[in-house]
């Protein structure tokens, strides 16, 4: 499983011209999975995304995580953080987890997340179009395999 987080003041995401998701100061996630990646690895991420401690205290300096300053989580599907690009330039997604069984792990992720934390969400599958303003700019790319 793969995570890109990125710490936004704002983020969004549009299906059809119409907002499905959105976010205000918090996370935008970029979610991958891939064959292997089960409750386990979920669990893991879940707990690692939540504790971070990325966000400002009343310092300015990077101290809490998004439990502690009432941050929310907008979570969008990405498959292609799986891309392979070392033979030739046009990327290979073998290492993708196929749609119907990262579906699911991505619906349990979200559920869990969600337990947490106030999460939206694009739709899996779907040709979103994702806008944010990057706070920082902060992004850091979560890896967990079993």
């Amino acid at each position: 499983m793969k995570v890109v987080v990125q710490r936004v003041k704002e983020s969004s995401v549009k299906v059809d011209n119409k907002i499905v998701g959105k976010s205000d100061y918090g996370y935008m996630l970029l979610v991958s999975f891939t064959m292997g990646d089960d409750d386990k690895i979920i669990d893991y991420m879940v707990n690692k995304i939540c504790n971070l401690r990325i966000m400002d205290d009343e310092n300015g300096v990077m101290n809490k995580n998004i439990i502690e300053t009432k941050g929310n989580i907008l979570s969008i599907s990405q498959f292609t953080l799986y891309a392979d690009t070392k033979k030739g330039n046009r990327p290979s997604y073998i290492k993708a987890l196929n749609g119907q069984e990262a579906s699911k792990l991505y619906d349990k992720f979200n559920q869990k997340l969600g337990e947490l934390v106030p999460v939206q969400t694009g739709i899996f599958g779907a040709m979103m179009e994702v806008s944010l303003i990057n706070d920082g700019p902060i992004t850091i790319i979560l890896e967990k395999e079993n």
